[in-house]
């Protein structure tokens, strides 16, 4: 879209969280997110609803943040009855291979479900496992070379405009 105003980055995606404490040992203590912030109110800021919260912020090394709300009555978000799991995820980027297979060594350590590694159509290479929430979080690095990522770029849009022609079709067959 053009003339809309320039997006800089990533300053939070927000999760609901069962507990505060057990997302601060996981984030932190685990995977070495500092907490950097935490909002406590009784009144939601952006609409004015009574709700009890307080809202948690983790650093990640380019100063963006995963933060969650705690609602205060020990509840996790429900997954989506129409979305299989896999699908509503949270992918951090790590330096290098050796990064991800050391991440991987230390959550098993924690007692931690991992799935992988999985490379990904030569673009990725990921590991996945749930926090304490039910969030699933991909830890990858970009494997492609910087002329496949251009290539990739290049050719995104077509790609798209392909896949929803036959989902089109697809859809339309079965109405």
């Amino acid at each position: 879209m053009s003339g809309f105003v320039p997006v800089r980055g990533l300053h939070h995606v927000a999760y609901r969280c069962r507990d505060a404490e057990e997302t601060r040992h996981f984030y932190e203590d685990i995977l070495g997110l500092p907490l950097v912030h935490l909002v406590r109110a009784d009144t939601v800021g952006s609409t004015g609803e009574h709700c009890p919260f307080v809202h948690l912020f983790f650093e990640l090394t380019d100063g963006s943040c995963v933060a969650f709300f705690d609602l205060g009555d020990n509840l996790a978000a429900a997954p989506s009855p129409n979305t299989p799991l896999w699908v509503n995820h949270l992918a951090l980027r790590v330096d290098s291979a050796a990064k991800v297979d050391e991440a991987r060594l230390r959550l098993v350590a924690a007692g931690v479900d991992v799935l992988g590694p999985v490379s990904h159509d030569g673009f990725v290479h990921s590991i996945y496992f749930f926090d304490p929430n039910g969030v699933r979080l991909e830890l990858t690095l970009t494997i492609s070379s910087a002329d496949e990522v251009q290539g990739f770029r290049r050719d995104a849009r077509a790609a798209c405009d392909q896949w929803t022609l036959e989902k089109t079709t697809r859809t339309a067959a079965v109405a």
